[in-house]
């Protein structure tokens, strides 16, 4: 009888997930799909109003999931966070900020306020929790939602866009680092979604076409499209990607 070869699995019981920026938007979402695929999941982010609200609805599915309140600023106090409660198995780092306007414009205090959320903040919450799957010894997958704006460039979106081009490159090179200790890590790199953090560039007429004549697909991305990949990601079906970027941009980086 032929030998076939068997389909890895996309379950995570018995893994617990850290998801930064869960509160709404893509953070909510794939903490949503992590606790559908049997993760405990920790909801982290700084408005804790939202996050007692999306823990509770969680738990009304029937899944497993709980909070952790974080100011991704305070960098000692995260790592302290992080150290109480993991190891983590899995880490989506989705808190996001986003000041757009033409360069010529960039404000210093825009500038800082988006790194230190978009770079500084997601650097030391994937170093805070591969060290802890290190010291212990065990596995991991760790994804950052970076963009398709980590690609390319974008109007009014030079500071965005310098972030997660930084995002991009330091995933690449902590892959190279953590390889050793079986510890993956890669980024999804959406589209513009429907958020609230990006509503005000739908509600602009012109962006609004831009946008849609860059999308190949002809529609604008949903959080439902970037739930299943960061399932895929997290899980043992992906057991071989490391350092690489999951583009979900509906063509957009194609040309």
């Amino acid at each position: 009888m032929m030998s076939l070869p068997t389909t890895p699995s996309f379950r995570l019981d018995n893994k617990i997930a850290l998801i930064t920026g869960a509160s709404s938007g893509i953070g909510l979402g794939c903490a949503i799909a992590l606790a559908e695929a049997g993760a405990h999941v920790v909801l982290a982010a700084r408005n804790t109003k939202n996050l007692y609200a999306a823990v509770d609805a969680i738990k009304e599915k029937k899944l497993s999931a709980e909070m952790m309140a974080i100011d991704l600023s305070d960098i000692n106090s995260i790592t302290e966070s992080i150290n109480q409660k993991g190891p983590f198995d899995i880490l989506v780092n989705s808190a996001g900020l986003g000041r757009h306007s033409p360069s010529i414009d960039t404000r210093v205090e825009d500038f800082d306020d988006v790194m230190n959320v978009n770079l500084r903040g997601a650097y030391f919450v994937t170093q805070a929790v591969a060290k802890g799957l290190i010291k212990a010894k065990k596995p991991g997958s760790l994804v950052n939602i970076s963009s398709q704006m980590g690609h390319v460039g974008g109007i009014d979106r030079a500071v965005y866009s310098a972030s997660k081009h930084a995002v991009e490159g330091f995933t690449k090179a902590m892959a190279i680092e953590w390889g050793a200790h079986q510890i993956r890590i890669n980024t999804i790199c959406p589209t513009f979604i429907r958020t609230p953090l990006t509503q005000s560039t739908f509600d602009n007429p012109e962006r609004k076409k831009w946008i849609e004549e860059k999308i190949k697909l002809g529609r604008v991305g949903e959080v439902e499209d970037v739930m299943g990949a960061v399932v895929f990601l997290a899980s043992e079906a992906s057991s071989m990607i490391t350092g690489s970027a999951l583009m979900i941009d509906g063509g957009w980086t194609a040309d």
